[in-house]
């Protein structure tokens, strides 16, 4: 497989089997249910990120549990590493590399150094868990002279499911092999360097051999789980003024949260009254309800009931109380009130959403970071939220159980 030249530190062996010394699990796995013991859980989740070459990152996998969180100083590659995973669940989307690494030369390690043609790049993956058991995903890319993938490999239970190669660097195809396992072992065609072929296959795969539909099987195992992401950073200084009425699903960023309580306080009386609940734990003064009002001009604040006082705008409330109501509202709700493509045709059932929180515990005070992880850790038990955050210290983690802390400044 035709891969661009990458240098990045020495050599730290084989990346498939590479540790992190820096890594450690500081608390116990999420408790299991005597179901859990006995029934396997067939929901597709991403379940390790590899970084075998990528921006600061040299040859490591992170393990992602339930509830993970990257800890370390600035400059340690927090950031770094949900940049990876958030550009790995674009491409499962079926955006174009430019779309999923819109800046490629920083996903360059720094000493990476050029082969005779001058090309430059990165390499990166994951691996997906659910029914199909462990499907790894990995990918070569090249970031100069031009942009494209130069090789990806799907692999599971030991067997090479489809392998790509660029060939030809005058056209902008790469050669692909899939397993067919029927008169012929494999099939071949030509894909596009610039999208992920795993998520191509099941529009060139027939499914007509057993091996046909193990791929078929593996790559949409792969690109549910990947599909399956929110990346959320809440701004408080969008959150504190009216916003307009819409279609009440959660953006990144939660500029339009007032919009989504709207909907939610009507639609699930059961997930309102744990958000209710929650604020009373992480907000300053009595919490007997939170409400949404619509004003005249078509738009809809929110407010916190006091109770027996007046109640509280948005607008009021400090940058951590905000973080920590969006953080909550998003942990609570699920993908129907997230503003994220979801694979539709796929039961809730058999998949996971994982929800990216760069600066998880930006702004926030001990109390909100220890009861925002708790929730997220009651959300992780039940297997169908997943959290993956980055923090600057993580001691306050320590003794939560399901969550796994992962140095990366050690």
């Amino acid at each position: 497989m035709a891969v661009p030249s990458v240098s990045a530190g020495p050599s730290l062996g084989d990346a498939s089997t590479a540790t992190v010394p820096a890594q450690s699990r500081e608390s116990s796995e999420s408790r299991e249910s005597p179901e859990s013991r006995t029934c396997p859980d067939v929901r597709a989740r991403i379940t390790e990120l590899r970084l075998s070459a990528f921006a600061g990152h040299r040859r490591v996998g992170f393990p992602l549990g339930s509830v993970t969180l990257f800890a370390g100083h600035s400059g340690a590659g927090k950031t770094t590493a949900l940049a990876a995973y958030e550009a790995l669940a674009r491409l499962g989307g079926g955006a174009s590399l430019l779309e999923a690494f819109p800046d490629p030369l920083a996903c360059v390690p720094q000493r990476a150094r050029p082969d005779a043609g001058g090309r430059r790049g990165f390499r990166i993956g994951c691996t997906a868990d659910g029914a199909e058991g462990p499907v790894r995903l990995d990918i070569a890319v090249q970031a100069e002279p031009d942009l494209r993938i130069v090789g990806e490999r799907l692999t599971a239970g030991g067997i090479v499911l489809l392998q790509s190669a660029l060939r030809d660097p005058g056209r902008r195809t790469v050669q692909a092999a899939w397993h067919t396992a029927g008169s012929a072992p494999v099939t071949r065609a030509p894909l596009p360097d610039d999208r992920l072929g795993t998520a191509l296959l099941p529009l060139r795969v027939a499914g007509k051999t057993d091996g046909q539909r193990h791929v078929l099987a593996a790559a949409e195992q792969m690109v549910v789980a990947l599909r399956s992401v929110f990346a959320c950073d809440p701004r408080p200084e969008c959150m504190r003024t009216p916003v307009p009425t819409g279609s009440g699903r959660l953006l990144p960023g939660c500029d339009n949260l007032a919009d989504v309580l709207w909907r939610t306080r009507a639609e699930c009386g059961r997930r309102h009254g744990l958000l209710v609940e929650a604020l009373r734990a992480g907000c300053a003064g009595p919490v007997a309800d939170m409400v949404a009002e619509p004003l005249s001009d078509g738009t809809v604040r929110a407010l916190l009931d006091r109770g027996d006082g007046p109640r509280t705008e948005l607008a009021r409330l400090g940058d951590g109380e905000l973080r920590y109501l969006a953080l909550t509202l998003v942990l609570l709700t699920g993908p129907g009130v997230l503003d994220l493509d979801a694979p539709g045709e796929v039961p809730d059932a058999l998949r996971t959403l994982t929800v990216l929180a760069d600066g998880l515990d930006r702004c926030l005070d001990p109390r909100q970071r220890r009861e925002l992880l708790r929730t997220a850790a009651r959300m992780g038990e039940r297997g169908h939220i997943r959290c993956v955050g980055a923090v600057s210290d993580a001691s306050w983690a320590a003794g939560v159980a399901g969550v796994t802390v992962v140095h990366l400044d050690a």
